[in-house]
């Protein structure tokens, strides 16, 4: 009786590991073949996501030469800002920002670097 089950232990155990083996390699072969079709003609691209609270998130999302500023919650997309887009990758960097608040409650940014820079693209509002 104990013979019997540890013959199938022998057995199936190789066989699952053998299938869990194959599918993650089967997933990252697949995933591969995705990004790398993402970057090949494509108009829209996923810039960059920040996860502000739980259900909502930040995403700069780039269409036809334009970064877009959308915020995703659980009920729904909605388009907060839209810029121009960035040149270089070396525009893209993000620069360290000290955020301080106001005596007022209100939330303000500015660059902690002192170097000049080209000035950013101005965010215009939705129509």
């Amino acid at each position: 009786m104990m013979a019997e089950y540890f013959l199938k232990l022998a057995l199936l155990l190789p066989i699952l590991a053998a299938l869990i083996w194959g599918s993650l390699r089967l997933t990252r072969i697949v995933q591969s073949r995705l990004t790398g079709l993402q970057g090949s003609g494509r108009s829209l691209e996923l810039v960059e996501t920040s996860l502000v609270a739980p259900g909502l998130k930040l995403a700069i999302v780039r269409f036809h030469d334009r970064e877009i500023l959308i915020g995703c919650s659980r009920a729904g997309i909605v388009r907060l800002g839209e810029a121009e887009g960035r040149e270089t990758d070396a525009q893209q960097m993000a620069w360290p920002i000290d955020v301080a608040t106001s005596p007022n409650g209100a939330a303000t940014a500015s660059p902690k670097r002192t170097t000049t820079r080209a000035p950013a693209a101005s965010i215009t509002e939705p129509a």
